[in-house]
């Protein structure tokens, strides 16, 4: 029997970059609500008291800064001069410009809005079809912030991350060897040396986060949690990091299970392929397992500026098809349609539904707005491979 372990983090809505991320997707969520044609790629940078807009966006609609990026992050928590961002009195600087007009005359025709590789995964781990460790990291860091906002835990901060290493054998996960969690907090939980947090902080994190998410059956007594492991985690957020836009893209994609093709996906409109080949890409994936064409699969799609068709597909089944590789995807090169225009049509991506996707994972999330989860294909798929 072959026993293998894998690891994904996750972090929260408070991280740093995670901060970013959203900042991004809120402004692109304000252009399409006014201007669904509205070409957007937006960057953000936050630091101590300092948050930067920039990027290329050519619109018709007026978005309010100012009033967005407050609000903003008014609703993850930063209220307060402690936590290193203020949202009352951070300073917001806006360094925004125009998409290049010889990029603009690829995409105008339909064309892709830049080359690039994008990766589509899912497998039958969790009833999600995604990988099961980050399926449970996601899960970890959104209980964070729940405990936090819901006043269980009220000494939590906005910051945290978590970490979850599962065993597998034979390439099925069987249980949960470690979990990892760090969560930013007041000092009131610090003991009388104030370098740590109490133990009676740690067990409550341990009942009211990691057991209310992972269940009994994936846990036992070689099963292993650290939580703050240096002690005390009471500078956080931008006070002890910086943060920027799509630093985080393994944490929004599969934990490194599957490849990535290094683009990010926040601030970007959907002609941007970085964003719409790789929700088309797990949607298709997805649905290929929904069918039960394969346990797993890896479906990569390559485009070059300007152009409509991709210049390359491929897709990797690991040895778990119903049929041969090459005659899947041959269905799947029947069935969908890869273009830039065919996949923002498929999926409804122009529309204001982006700020969602900026925590917690852009994939296994059965949410109002994620089309490219839904399994509304798999009987077509079924149907034409006859099974």
């Amino acid at each position: 029997m072959k026993k293998t372990f894998f690891t994904s983090e996750s972090v929260t809505e408070g991280h740093p970059d995670k901060i970013c991320d959203q900042i991004s997707d809120a402004v692109l969520d304000e252009v399409l609500r006014q201007d669904k044609y509205g070409r957007v790629a937006c960057e953000t940078f936050v630091t101590v008291g300092l948050i930067i807009v920039g990027g290329e966006i050519t619109t018709k609609a007026w978005v309010d800064l100012q009033k967005t990026v407050r609000k903003l992050i008014t609703d993850i928590g930063y209220i307060d001069t402690k936590y290193g961002l203020n949202a009352k009195n951070c300073s917001i600087l806006n360094a925004i410009g125009t998409q290049s007009l010889d990029i603009a005359q690829g995409v105008n025709v339909g064309g892709a809005g830049d080359q690039g590789l994008m990766i589509g995964y899912a497998c039958d781990e969790t009833e999600e079809l995604m990988p099961m460790p980050i399926t449970f990291a996601h899960k970890l860091t959104k209980r964070l912030a729940e405990v936090r906002k819901k006043k269980i835990l009220p000494y939590l901060g906005p910051d945290g991350k978590s970490q979850v290493t599962i065993q597998y054998e034979n390439g099925k996960p069987v249980r949960i060897d470690s979990i990892v969690i760090a969560a930013q907090h007041t000092e009131e939980i610090l003991d009388k040396t104030g370098t740590r947090i109490t133990e009676k902080a740690k067990q409550e994190i341990v009942e009211k986060v990691i057991k209310k998410v992972v269940p009994k059956e994936l846990r036992d007594r070689k099963t292993k949690f650290y939580v703050n492991e240096t002690g005390k985690f009471v500078l956080g957020g931008p006070q002890s990091d910086t943060g920027m836009t799509g630093r985080k893209i393994i944490v929004d994609t599969y934990g490194g299970m599957a490849h990535h093709g290094g683009g990010a996906f926040s601030g970007k409109d959907p002609t941007k392929v970085d964003r719409s080949a790789s929700y088309m890409a797990r949607y298709v994936a997805k649905n290929c397992v929904g069918a039960g064409l394969c346990k797993r699969i890896e479906l990569r799609l390559a485009y070059v500026i300007g152009r409509q068709d991709p210049i390359h597909i491929s897709l990797n089944t690991f040895g778990t098809g119903l049929l041969a590789d090459e005659l899947l995807l041959s269905i799947v090169k029947k069935v969908f349609d890869f273009t830039p225009r065919g996949m923002i049509d498929w999926l409804k991506l122009q529309r204001p539904i982006y700020l969602p996707t900026a925590c917690y994972g852009h994939f296994g999330r059965n949410e109002k707005n994620f089309t490219w989860e839904k399994l509304d294909m798999v009987k077509e798929l079924k149907a034409i491979a006859n099974r």
